[in-house]
């Protein structure tokens, strides 16, 4: 008997996630993940007709397979109000940008809604891209340049929530104390770092390249994690670099860097600079779970648009900076929804500068409630 529901559930259920054994009357099923149970055979062992206890036994094991495990080995009604995952990995900067992510940890936001986030530490959001494509990340930060550019070229992405608005002076070139270096203009013909190739970095600074008359063509680009900027400038790795917070400030006062341009100025002023990003395929796969970590980071951009003492007080416990440089940071701003009509000024500027060969629909790279 033992050896036929055994067969049973192997052929026709989920081998390997269960197993059952038939003693002293009971019936004991065991689902990983859930509290074992001992549910008495429909039957005492005085019956004797093969047909009828095969029959119960049936029954009964048909009960507990729909009933006391869930499809993903956990307990029935324990996946997080239903969530598809339960667990995700989240690719994040350690910058300002993605404060939110550690705030809605920190206060149980992700908790409340049944969902367990993992932070894992990125370079940047166009190097994030492949890890999204693998698998090995669920949702990532990104800038929106390198999620438009990705998308056309045929990559299937999906944003699912804003994050990070720029404001004055948080993203600068900047140059050391004692460099010949005094104006965008005398950037022509020198390196200048950037944290990838192709992004909101370099997109930023040709702007600015612009305004001073040269192109992106007088100047090469060359890739730099933003904590390794600091000291690349300084072994003469390079000569300028383009410096978000709090390497702006941590920069200053203790490498006496100076700047010598904002970024985020003319055409990029209140530029949509970062957001989170998953692939399509994941955003149609978990609907429960992404409209569960969407109204956690919301709560939490509530929060850091309108406390920035939470900024203050997290900061230091995600990115190499201490609670008194996190005081006198510039902090751009953190919007609460994605806006399709703020969006579509990246992709126009993406087009002006030819990042992009042909205009872009942002509205289509937003999930929407179908989306999930």
């Amino acid at each position: 008997m033992t050896q036929f529901i055994c067969r049973e559930i192997q052929e026709k259920r989920h081998p390997s996630r269960f197993s059952i054994d038939l003693a002293f009357g009971n019936l004991h099923a065991r689902c990983p993940g859930a509290d074992h149970r001992r549910l008495p055979v429909l039957g005492e062992p005085q019956m004797t007709s093969k047909v009828r206890r095969r029959t119960l036994v049936l029954g009964v094991t048909a009960t507990l397979l729909f009933t006391g495990c869930g499809g993903n080995g956990q307990p029935a009604g324990s996946g997080g109000n239903g969530l598809e995952k339960t667990t995700i990995k989240v690719g994040a900067m350690p910058i300002p940008d993605p404060v939110s992510l550690y705030i809605a940890i920190a206060k149980g936001f992700f908790k409340e809604e049944g969902l367990t986030v993992e932070p894992v530490a990125i370079v940047g959001g166009a190097a994030a891209l492949p890890q999204i494509k693998s698998g090995q990340l669920d949702i990532t930060q990104t800038n929106y340049v390198s999620t438009f550019l990705a998308v056309s070229k045929g990559e299937k992405f999906k944003l699912v929530a804003d994050m990070y608005q720029a404001g004055p002076n948080a993203y600068n070139i900047m140059v050391t104390k004692d460099s010949p270096i005094k104006t965008v203009a005398d950037l022509k013909g020198k390196t200048v770092l950037v944290n990838n190739l192709r992004n909101i970095a370099t997109l930023a600074v040709t702007t600015q390249l612009k305004v001073a008359g040269l192109t992106e063509n007088d100047v090469k680009f060359a890739e730099k994690p933003f904590p390794e900027m600091g000291n690349a400038l300084q072994t003469g790795q390079a000569d300028a670099a383009w410096i978000t917070e709090p390497f702006i400030t941590a920069n200053q006062s203790k490498l006496g860097f100076r700047k010598i341009a904002d970024t985020m100025t003319g055409q990029t002023e209140d530029l949509p600079i970062a957001g989170w990003m998953a692939s399509d395929d994941w955003v149609k796969k978990n609907p429960k779970t992404l409209a569960a970590f969407q109204r956690a980071i919301a709560k939490a951009q509530g929060l850091a648009s309108s406390d920035r003492k939470e900024i203050e007080a997290i900061l230091p416990k995600y990115t190499k900076i201490d609670a008194k440089t996190a005081s006198v940071i510039t902090l751009g701003t953190f919007p609460s929804a994605l806006s399709a009509n703020r969006l579509q000024k990246v992709a126009d500027l993406m087009l002006e500068y030819k990042y992009l060969e042909s205009p872009i629909d942002v509205k289509s790279v937003i999930a929407t409630p179908s989306d999930g």
